[in-house]
Parts: C-alpha cells; sequence; structure tokens
C-alpha cells in the first residue's frame, strides 16, 4: 500500500510539473508581454531540476521501478483465468472395435467401426493458481525497498550533476558580465582621453603618436570587449542548455560575485562521513541490491509448491442446440504442484558465481570510491584555498594597477607625462584584469568542486 501510494504521489508530482514546465514555456514563447527572466543562482539550479532532461528522465526510471515493484507483489497474489472453447466436427474421426469384446455372444473379430464423439462440442472453465512458495518471488518482494532507494538515489545524483554543470555555467557569464562593466568604464576613461588629445594634437601641444598611440589602446579595448560579449553569449546559450530553457528565452542574471562574498561563504565540513555523498550511497544500494541477487540464484535450488483449482462444464451434441436449455455436465479439480530441481547442468552453480563475483566487484568499487572521495576533497581544499588568496592577490593587484593608471592620467592630463607611460599603464591595468577575472572564475569553481567534494551540494 506504501509502494502503491508512493507510485500514485510520484506520478502525479510528474505530471503537475510537466503541466507546469509547459505553462511556463507557453508564456515564454511570447516575449512581447514579459522583459528578461531575472535568475539567481539558485532560481537558475531550481529551473534546471524542473526541466532538465536528465532528471526528468531520472525520474521516470523512479516510476518505471515502482511500477516493477508492483508487478513483483503481484507474483504473491493468486492467478484467475476463464477459458471458453467450441469445436465442429463435421466429420468424426472411427475406431475400430471388436464387437466380441462388449458382446460375448458374437463371434471373435467381428469389427464394427465406431466413432467416439460428438460433432458439436463445447466447453467453459474456470482455473486458479496460487503460489505458496518460490524462492525468487519471495526475494524479489524482499528486494523491492533496495531497488526503490537504488532509483531515488540515482534522481538525487542526477540533481548534483546538474546542479554543478548549472552553477559552473551561472558563474561563468556572471564573471564575464563583470568583467565586461569594468571594462566599459575603462573605454569611457580611454575615449575621454584620446578626445582631449586629439584637442590638444590640434593646438599643437601634442604629438600625432600620442593621438596614434591612444588610438591603438582605445581599438585593442574594443576588440577585448567583443570578445567578451561573444563569451557571454556563448556562456548564456550554455546556461539555458544546462537549465534546460528555451534558448529565445531572455535572462538576466541576478547575483553579484566579489571576493568577499566568496571568502565569506563557508562550508562546515566537520563530522563528515561518506554517507553525505550521493555517489557511495547509489553504491551501497547497488551492492544491496547484488546481494538479494546473489540470495537469489542460491535459493533457486529449492523446490517450490503451487496451489491449483479449476471448475467449469462441458457438453457435446451431434446437432447445435445449445439454446434450447441443453444439460451440461460440471466438473472441479483442486490440487497441489510440487517441483524440486534434482540437477540443471550447473547452471544455477555458474549464476551464484557470477552474482558473487559482481557482489565482490561492486565491493571492490565502494573501497575505490573510499579513496576517491578522499583525494577530491584533500584537492579541491587546497585548490581552493589556493585560488582564493591568489584571488585575493589579483583583487590588490588589479587595485594598484589601477591607481598607477589614474596617477598616470593625471600626470599626461597635466602635460608631465608621456602617451608610452600612458600606454604602458593601460596594458598593466587590462592585464591586471584579465588575471583578477580569470581567478575570480577559477576560485568559485573551486568552491563549488569543494561543496561537492563535501556533500554539500
Amino acid at each position: 500500500m506504501q509502494s502503491e501510494r508512493k507510485l500514485i504521489i510520484l506520478a502525479g508530482s510528474l505530471l503537475l510539473l510537466m503541466a507546469l514546465t509547459t505553462t511556463l514555456r507557453a508564456q515564454q514563447a511570447a516575449p512581447q508581454s514579459q522583459g528578461p527572466l531575472q535568475l539567481s543562482a539558485k532560481q537558475a539550479v531550481d529551473y534546471a531540476l524542473a526541466n532538465q532532461t536528465t532528471i526528468k528522465n531520472a525520474r521516470l526510471d523512479e516510476l518505471i521501478q515502482l511500477a516493477k515493484n508492483k508487478e513483483v507483489s503481484g507474483l504473491a497474489l493468486p492467478t484467475i483465468t476463464a477459458n471458453g472453447a467450441y469445436s465442429y466436427s463435421p466429420v468424426l474421426q472411427k475406431s475400430q472395435i471388436d464387437l466380441h469384446n462388449f458382446d460375448p455372444s458374437a463371434p471373435e473379430g467381428t469389427y464394427q467401426a465406431v466413432a467416439f464423439g460428438l460433432t458439436h462440442n463445447m466447453t467453459g472453465d474456470v482455473k486458479l493458481n496460487q503460489t505458496l512458495f518460490d524462492p525468487s518471488v519471495l526475494v524479489a518482494l524482499q528486494a523491492r525497498k533496495t531497488l526503490e532507494e537504488l532509483v531515488a538515489r540515482n534522481v538525487q545524483k542526477s540533481e548534483v550533476d546538474v546542479k554543478v554543470a548549472v552553477y559552473k555555467a551561472y558563474y561563468n557569464v556572471l564573471s564575464a558580465n563583470k568583467a565586461l562593466t569594468i571594462l566599459k568604464g575603462n573605454i569611457a576613461t580611454l575615449d575621454k582621453t584620446l578626445s582631449d588629445t586629439r584637442e590638444t594634437y590640434k593646438n599643437g601641444l601634442a604629438e600625432k603618436l600620442d593621438v596614434d598611440r591612444l588610438t591603438v589602446q582605445m581599438a585593442n579595448l574594443s576588440t577585448e570587449i567583443t570578445k567578451l560579449r561573444n563569451l557571454i553569449e556563448v556562456g548564456t546559450a550554455a546556461l539555458k542548455f544546462q537549465m534546460g530553457m528555451p534558448m529565445a528565452q531572455a535572462i538576466e542574471l541576478t547575483d553579484t560575485l566579489s571576493t568577499e562574498a566568496i571568502a565569506a561563504q563557508t562550508v562546515n565540513v566537520d563530522g563528515f562521513n561518506y554517507d553525505q555523498r550521493i555517489e557511495y550511497q547509489v553504491l551501497q544500494s547497488q551492492k544491496r541490491a547484488n546481494e538479494y541477487d546473489l540470495k537469489r540464484y542460491k535459493m533457486k535450488g529449492l523446490p517450490t509448491l503451487s496451489f491449483n483449482a479449476s471448475a467449469g462444464s462441458l457438453r457435446g451434441s451431434s446437432q447445435f442446440d445449445y439454446f434450447k436449455n441443453p444439460t451440461w455436465y460440471g466438473y472441479s479439480t483442486l490440487g497441489l504442484n510440487l517441483s524440486v530441481p534434482i540437477f540443471a547442468g550447473f547452471q544455477r552453480k555458474r549464476q551464484v558465481d557470477q552474482a558473487f563475483l559482481a557482489l565482490k566487484k561492486t565491493e571492490q568499487n565502494v573501497e575505490n570510491l573510499k579513496l576517491s572521495i578522499d583525494l577530491e576533497q584533500s584537492q579541491s581544499a587546497s585548490t581552493f584555498r589556493n585560488n582564493l588568496l591568489t584571488l585575493q592577490s589579483q583583487e590588490q593587484n588589479m587595485q594598484l594597477a589601477q591607481e598607477v593608471y589614474t596617477t598616470t592620467q593625471i600626470k599626461y592630463r597635466e602635460g608631465v607625462g608621456s602617451s608610452l607611460e600612458m600606454s604602458t599603464a593601460e596594458n598593466d591595468l587590462l592585464t591586471a584584469q584579465k588575471n583578477y577575472f580569470d581567478a575570480l572564475y577559477n576560485t568559485i569553481v573551486a568552491k563549488i568542486d569543494y561543496m561537492k567534494a563535501y556533500g554539500k551540494l
């Protein structure tokens, strides 16, 4: 009853989810009535959990397993079948009999051809079969809960994988947007400097070389902005794909990304145990499923016992007169069927060996996963720590490069600095900014991997 209730709830939830998804996509098909869809990182993940095909398929697999469990439960219930048959024999088969066997007064060897049967025959019966003891059915009933856990954990694993992919795609676009904002500020400042230098050149107080250098810098900045816009466009498309969102839907990312925010988000990793990792839970469920498989083959050598019963009626006639209140002859039978396996060509032993080896392989995978988790945690913790230090250092370096650039600008405008100094300061600032953007994205990705390693996603 509990499994059936769970099946109904999951099926209803999936139908509701599909209806909501259809409604949302129908609304998205009319962009003139709405602006860009604003999304925080959490909202992007929630959208993906509701719309990503991988998760939908995993949930369908869960429903399929629940339906299979109901099918297994039916093996323990009786089966009832009703049968009806009619046959017409225009020419009856005859057999010769010795009349002496029936009438001693008849001479021996007096043969007579006799038809045993009637032209019209009709029968109807109802049969019942109830399994009383079958090892395979018993083990299948015991394994139902484990198989439900296995598919449920596969759903959770799919959700974790989708979360990782969406978070990384989201912050990739977010860091690129931040870089674009800063570069737009740079190009606005450089554009003003170039305009002032051109006026100064017209007045004969600056060289044409100064204007050319600034023009080259402006072109380089414009190229970088074009690259960033292309990166944002491709990254946004990748984000929508990871979310299961139509490409035509416009989105706007609302989260902010800063060194302080990344450093302030602490992850409590105390008291970690392997059960916090969904991959470990999946393997544990798989191990229990293999144990039931081994048990099933071992018990295959036990006998099976079933109860059967049937009841019916039949009538034969030389004419088709079944609707003239004819006489029917009823019958009924009750019985037990015991099947004892004696020898099956060592097939059961080979099946037991295979199931045993599959169980051992799963146990080895569990131990290997523990080592992999330990390594992943060690590497992710070290990577996150080092990337955070690098990010903090690059942020300070970018601020220093900005101060140098600002000071060089002031000197140039006051006529005590050269355009070469301006060009050098601009290049140093762009390099520092690029290093900061790279460090920012690498740190947030390392943070996501670190959280995943400790089962915190």
